[in-house]
């Protein structure tokens, strides 16, 4: 974050809520723990739920791990039911077979139609 260092954010997740725009404590707080995950789900990174529980842990002052089940539980249904509500993928057909083709030259030595040199010692 800015200059203060939340509970359970580590750098990454630090850098990832900076990149959305949630510098402080009052920031997140201020849009909640599911939309400050949502934006930092939107903005293409991946979080993974750790990142929820890490966000309520850091508001309400206690470690991610002692979030109360039912809470993570209410996060993690409010979280389901925003990213139900994302846009779809772009779909990206698969790429084509790749062929590819060797050109060297004469297809004797593999250099193509470089010059052949001499080293020293070399008399013919």
């Amino acid at each position: 974050m800015s200059n203060e260092k939340l509970r359970n954010i580590g750098p990454k997740s630090a850098a990832w809520l900076r990149q959305v725009g949630l510098r402080t404590q009052d920031d997140i707080a201020a849009v909640g723990t599911v939309e400050a995950f949502m934006r930092v789900k939107r903005a293409g990174f991946k979080p993974t739920l750790n990142l929820l529980y890490a966000i309520e842990g850091a508001l309400t002052d206690r470690h991610w791990q002692e979030v109360p089940e039912a809470r993570r539980t209410e996060l993690v249904s409010a979280a389901e039911a925003a990213i139900a509500l994302l846009p779809p993928p772009r779909y990206r057909p698969p790429a084509g077979p790749v062929t590819t083709t060797v050109h060297n030259g004469d297809g004797v030595d593999g250099y193509g139609d470089m010059p052949e040199t001499e080293t020293a010692g070399d008399e013919d």
